[in-house]
């Protein structure tokens, strides 16, 4: 058999490319953080948060090879190389990165094709979800929060994402900082000033509030919060960068951008309608006028 044999995922994305290339029997130990698939919870001992690891018990798994995420990692990386395991630090940030690391983890364990495959899989859902959103008659701006206290604006693949389920992230410039102290919003305010349509939130490890995003200062003159457009994405859903995000993460984005572009239909037709009833009212009232 090719390649590492005892894997240890200290991170969710490595476990689930694994189980979905069928190549799960070489994972020894996950992340704590694992959801995804739910039966690696059961089958597979965890023995790693993602600041922190059990050092002593992954060195009992004996693995062949240690994959983490992240400068966030470096810690636990160099202890482990310390003792001598090899480790693979992954730092993909991007929806491209995410399907280049399902194809070197598929070629790092002997199966780049059948990686490749489901890679180009992947690739065509994407695909098809921005064909659909081509026909949004307008591209709603969206907001998307990763934490709240500070608030801190999403990551790179999660803005690439918005954007191909038909919206547009409203701070491009910081999805580009793959620090999220660098994403970090110094002024709240800002938000305001950018008018979002929809707010996005997955706060990471807990669960989003919508009531208090909406009471935040100034915040019910912004479009999202005037309308009730807050929906929380489920951080396991979004923020691993592995194949989550790229099909239940996206097209749950997809499914709130295309309910809020229904919506929006829905109130125009219903103003039109209105504005054409005003109309014909004035000038049937012209009309017994001038008689």
């Amino acid at each position: 058999m090719i390649g590492p044999q005892r894997i240890v995922c200290l991170t969710e994305e490595p476990t689930e490319t694994l189980y979905a290339l069928g190549e799960q029997h070489r994972i020894v130990g996950i992340s704590g953080f694992t959801v995804r698939p739910a039966i690696a919870r059961k089958e597979k001992p965890k023995v790693s948060a993602f600041t922190s690891a059990k050092i002593g018990e992954i060195l009992k798994l004996q693995p062949d090879l240690v994959i983490g995420f992240s400068d966030i990692q470096a810690d636990i990386a160099r202890e482990l190389i310390k003792h001598g395991v090899e480790v693979w630090i992954a730092n993909h940030r991007s929806v491209g990165g995410i399907l280049d690391y399902i194809r070197r983890l598929g070629a790092l364990v002997g199966v780049a094709d059948r990686a490749a495959a489901y890679a180009d899989g992947l690739r065509r859902g994407l695909d098809d979800i921005q064909r659909a959103a081509a026909t949004l008659p307008r591209r709603p701006k969206v907001y998307f929060e990763e934490w709240d206290e500070p608030p801190i604006t999403g990551i790179r693949w999660v803005a690439e994402l918005i954007r191909i389920a038909g919206g547009d992230d409203i701070f491009p410039e910081r999805a580009a900082e793959s620090l999220a102290k660098a994403r970090i919003l110094e002024d709240p305010g800002e938000v305001i000033r950018r008018a979002p349509d929809i707010i996005l939130g997955s706060w990471c490890g807990k669960k989003f509030r919508p009531e208090k995003v909406a009471a935040r200062a100034g915040w019910a003159a912004i479009p999202a919060v005037r309308d009730g457009e807050l929906h929380e994405i489920k951080s396991p859903m979004i923020l691993q960068p592995g194949p989550a995000a790229l099909t239940d993460g996206v097209q749950e984005i997809a499914r709130i951008v295309r309910r809020w572009a229904a919506k929006e239909k829905g109130s125009k037709e219903k103003g039109s309608a209105k504005e054409k009833g005003s109309a014909k009212e004035k000038g049937s009232a012209k009309e017994k006028g001038s008689e």
